[in-house]
């Protein structure tokens, strides 16, 4: 059973950055496809980026472009998630999730594995 556990989330101001991680364990890191997810109030799950297992291929969702940024390290099991230039819209529960195979098809159905999520919170 692998287990993931999302830290790094916190409340901030609208342009500020953050930085979540999220730890692996109980399973081949390396074999899997890593993707974050956001939940706001009211709203469903959505995706915001994922990263293949080697970091060779990427996805980010069109709002998230060139804000964020996604990366891993297999070493230490973890992947990360950069957020540069918060804004209130980005307030949301942060959920890493983990499955094997190829980044698409990016619904959230195709992963097996989710952390507990981490809450941001961006004031104005």
């Amino acid at each position: 059973q692998v287990h993931l556990v999302e830290s790094g989330g916190g409340v901030v101001q609208a342009g500020d950055s953050l930085r979540l991680s999220c730890t692996a364990s109980g399973g081949t890191f390396i074999s899997y496809v890593m993707g974050w997810f956001r939940q706001a109030p009211g709203k469903e799950r959505e995706l915001v980026a994922a990263i293949s297992w080697n970091g060779a291929s990427t996805y980010y969702t069109d709002s998230m472009k060139g804000r964020f940024t996604i990366s891993r390290d297999n070493a230490k099991s973890t992947v990360y998630l950069q957020m540069n230039s918060l804004n209130p819209e980005d307030t949301a529960v942060y959920y890493c999730a983990g499955r094997r195979g190829s980044i698409r098809p990016l619904s959230e159905y195709e992963y097996d594995y989710w952390g507990q999520g981490t809450q941001v919170t961006v004031s104005s």
